[in-house]
């Protein structure tokens, strides 16, 4: 069972993604802007990851152009830094954004922000297409940035905490990746 929900979690996430966006409709009524705006990062990051790891395109590209082939990144590197990673934290964030303050949403929009300027920075250099560039630039530039102006007013503490939340997520990711290269050379 585990092995299945290692290798196939992509397509339970984007048929979640998809329902998610349906359900953000019946909540817009219910939630203030800002948390909807934080709701909302969650299935627009499902969408994106479908691109992205469908196929294991992004683990099998990490590989090739970082690794040479070898394994940088594992099926259960790319389950875990997804689900609990991405799905967990998210929804912790969007949880503690409704309940504490909105401001901690900030997290989520920045980390989403930071992958997409990620995605396009890395098709500059390679001048070429990655895995998940698309959704980043259709769905994860225009959701970040809105959800950024949306808690605009939640004040300075919160902007560091959400820059410096999504820099730590992905530092954590390139340091293992640096780690696992170490390791194989």
């Amino acid at each position: 069972m585990m092995k299945r929900l290692v290798e196939d979690w992509v397509y339970g996430g984007v048929l979640a993604g998809l329902t998610l966006c349906v359900v953000a409709i019946g909540l817009a009524g219910q939630l203030e802007t800002a948390e909807l705006a934080v709701f909302l990062l969650i299935p627009i990051y499902m969408l994106h990851q479908y691109e992205e790891h469908a196929e294991d395109r992004f683990r099998l590209f990490v590989n090739k152009m970082l690794g040479g082939g070898a394994p940088l990144l594992t099926r259960f590197d790319v389950f875990v830094i997804n689900v609990p990673g991405v799905w967990g934290i998210y929804s912790l964030v969007f949880t503690l954004a409704a309940k504490v303050d909105a401001g901690i949403g900030l997290i989520a929009a920045y980390t989403t922000l930071i992958n997409a300027l990620v995605h396009i920075a890395q098709a500059i250099r390679m001048r070429s297409y990655n895995p998940g560039l698309i959704t980043a630039i259709v769905l994860f530039l225009p959701t970040s940035i809105w959800s950024i102006l949306t808690l605009s007013g939640s004040g300075t503490g919160f902007h560091v905490l959400g820059l410096a939340g999504g820099l730590l997520i992905h530092g954590l990711i390139v340091a293992h990746v640096v780690r696992r290269q170490r390791l194989i050379q």
